[in-house]
């Protein structure tokens, strides 16, 4: 036998026993064969989401975050479990275990002492597993932040303040679809009850017009239309009264259209080029042509309405304060509330004309958006005032994300081994000889 002929075959056994040993596995891990299975096939159209084990020593950063600030934003999230059943899964397809396999987590992490970093830090490694997330084999994704804007308003129409904020309609109906099939969970649609039919409510277009008016919704006027609408796209923000008193509200309910991005239909247009695009430079362009802004805003369907509230700050899609920079919305239908994530992107300095800076961050999943798609896809909280404005505005980063689960979870997108996954890969005879592929 010649030695490259001795060098195959050798390769052929050992793809053989990864193989055999990787059918083993499989068998012993219930979902994970359909998982693997997608991972061979070309890539879908759509996105998809897969995680891979890794070790803290992995994490970009991981040493330099203040952990312990990290600590009570978690605990935040902790009451949410504590009040869940056991059983409940958390994420889109249970992608973080249930809720029962959290309270150990929260149940350390009360015990730690307040402002320990080095306690904080053995914590999470001691009782986490980080995850690296992708879509597909591509860990790259599109961080960017939100923040709480300030506008002026009164609680009556008079003057200036003709613009309304309106508040949730009664008859508006919002159905979570996961609560009917386990493969829509984080998904939702809205509408209202129409002779025994739910039919879609109407949108930005038909709700300025008046669609509403007359009806007492409104919370408060202000004298803005394009304050009101990236109030909406925040999601939660303050007025100040003419008094000097500032009204909180926060989202309440939205009317069931998709969101449509403004800045994509101003790239679309020619009106600003994508490397230029942020909250500053959309609101600049809305506001210099005052006689475009109103149909370039309802190519946005989507329309939010709010509530009051109270607190320091606005409730996330968790039911829980946000906290600001360590807070972060993602897709729900791919990710589950609660999870802490090492986020490792960049943030624009709150000083126009100064170099970006590194964000390697503890951060916790507590809100979401209609925005914010995809696996690897998320929006900073960054708080009130003109620096968080600064920050969350222009902040438009490519990074990567880690989830950190309790150990002990083997989540449904997780992927094989590098080694197995070429083996798998490069070796489909074997594999179908094995009933494999």
């Amino acid at each position: 036998m010649s030695r490259r002929a001795a060098v195959v075959l050798i390769a052929l056994v050992v793809l053989v026993l990864g193989a055999v040993a990787l059918r083993v596995w499989l068998a012993r891990w219930p979902g994970a064969a359909e998982t693997f299975a997608g991972l061979f096939e070309a890539y879908p159209g759509g996105d998809r989401m897969v995680l891979e084990p890794m070790a803290f020593s992995d994490l970009p950063g991981w040493g330099t975050d203040a952990l312990e600030e990290a600590v009570p934003v978690f605990l935040r999230s902790c009451r949410i479990f504590a009040a869940q059943a056991d059983g409940a899964a958390l994420g889109g397809d249970g992608i973080a275990g249930t809720a029962g396999d959290w309270k150990p987590a929260c149940a350390a992490a009360a015990k730690l002492p307040a402002g320990d970093r080095a306690a904080a830090r053995r914590f999470f490694e001691t009782t986490f597993q980080p995850w690296a997330v992708r879509n597909h084999r591509n860990p790259i994704g599109l961080f960017t932040g939100y923040y709480e804007p300030l506008l002026h308003g009164s609680r009556k129409r008079h003057g200036r303040f003709t613009v309304p904020i309106y508040a949730r309609p009664p008859e508006l109906v919002m159905v979570d679809l996961g609560r009917f099939r386990d493969t829509l969970k984080g998904q939702r649609i809205a509408g209202e009850v129409v002779k025994g039919d739910l039919v879609p409510y109407p949108d930005r277009h038909a709700i300025d017009a008046g669609a509403l008016a007359g009806r007492k919704l409104e919370i408060a006027w202000v004298d803005d239309p394009v304050g009101v609408f990236f109030l909406q796209v925040q999601g939660s923000g303050r007025v100040r009264l003419e008094d000097g008193k500032e009204l909180r509200v926060g989202y309440a309910a939205q009317n069931g259209h998709p969101y449509t991005s403004v800045g994509r239909e101003l790239i679309a247009r020619g009106a600003l080029d994508a490397k230029d695009v942020s909250l500053q430079t959309i609101r600049a362009w809305l506001e210099a042509h005052p006689d475009q802004a109103r149909g370039v805003m309802e190519r946005n369907a989507s329309y939010v309405f709010f509530q009051t509230v109270q607190g320091d700050n606005p409730l996330g899609a968790q039911g829980i304060p946000l906290t600001p920079g360590r807070s972060l919305a993602v897709d729900l239908t791919r990710h589950a509330l609660g999870v802490p994530v090492w986020l490792v992107a960049g943030a624009p300095s709150p000083r126009p004309g100064e170099p970006d800076r590194k964000l390697h961050r503890l951060v916790v999943a507590q809100d979401t958006g209609g925005a914010i798609r995809g696996p690897v896809r998320g929006d900073v909280f960054w708080g009130f005032g003109p620096n968080a404005e600064a920050v969350a505005g222009r902040m438009k980063h490519r990074g990567k994300m880690w989830l950190l689960l309790p150990k002990g979870i083997s989540p449904p997108a997780a992927i094989l081994p590098v080694t197995l996954f070429l083996a798998c890969n490069l070796n489909r005879p074997i594999l179908a000889a094995l009933d494999m592929s």
